[in-house]
């Protein structure tokens, strides 16, 4: 097996420890790789905003870096900044979800630009989506209503026990998109066929990479695609079940250096 050139990383739960930092073993390793001509790639179901900081850490701008948003339906090249895959979701079957969702205990929020759109600034999760991704909060009385631009996802916010319980029926109009849970008390929707598996394979063709030079990591429902995609595809000691049995590896948890442990493994000049 070739050592990977192309690192997949997820952020929170696998990259970040519980403390929203990068464990410092897993961060020298990364820039190490860098230096030796690997290129990282951030892969998350933030948006662009929410990945520039994480990127600026790594100085990834100086090595080739690529931010996967919005679970790959967004990819740009950090070098140049150039939009490589962008793949929004229309307005009519926005605002269809924004309607359906009202049926639901649920928080809807939408993405445009550095804001990030919602009904209630105090609903459940809100100021916290806002805070992690870097976004200014508009509060607006119907999002259905209000929206009239194309946007990468719709995501919802609930109480974790209650998403699980109506999931399904969240889901159950929508066979023609994407509908996952991101986190516990996350629930969202994206364009069918666009996963972090697929916008990564589309950004890899364009700078001459493909599955066998990855090493994913991963953590959540949303990383499942892309850990099947990657020749190595590596869960986190603290993944959920379904992720674990997908996974080629499973390493330690994101509190306890799981990615440093899994590079060393497979790069040798870790």
């Amino acid at each position: 097996m070739k050592e990977p050139k192309i690192i997949v990383l997820d952020i929170d739960g696998t990259l970040y420890n519980d403390y929203k930092e990068i464990m410092p073993l897993t961060k020298e390793a990364l820039m190490k790789a860098q230096k030796q001509g690997c290129i990282l790639v951030l892969a998350s179901g933030r948006p662009a905003s929410g990945l520039y900081y994480i990127a600026s850490e790594l100085e990834m701008e100086k090595y080739y870096g690529l931010l996967l948003c919005f679970n790959g339906s967004q990819i740009i090249d950090l070098t140049n900044q150039e939009i490589l895959f962008n793949a929004p979701m229309t307005i009519e079957k926005a605002k269809k979800v924004l309607h359906h969702v009202k049926k639901f205990d649920v928080n809807p929020m939408v993405y445009k630009e550095n804001n990030l759109y919602v009904e209630d600034r105090n609903a459940y999760m809100a100021d916290h989506e806002a805070k992690l991704a870097g976004l200014n909060m508009i509060e607006v009385d119907n999002l259905e209503a209000y929206l009239d631009w194309e946007t990468n996802k719709v995501l919802t916010s609930g109480q974790p026990e209650y998403l699980r319980k109506v999931y399904s029926q969240m889901k159950e109009p929508f066979d023609d998109l994407n509908c996952m849970f991101t986190a516990p008390f996350y629930y969202e929707y994206t364009m069918l066929g666009i996963d972090k598996a697929k916008g990564l394979d589309i950004a890899l063709q364009k700078i001459g990479y493909n599955a066998s030079d990855c090493i994913s990591f991963g953590d959540a429902q949303n990383d499942i695609s892309v850990i099947r995609y990657a020749s190595i595809g590596v869960a986190m000691g603290n993944a959920s079940d379904d992720v674990k049995k997908e996974a080629d590896e499973i390493t330690l948890d994101n509190n306890h250096e799981g990615i440093y442990h899994m590079l060393k493994k497979y790069i040798s000049f870790i």
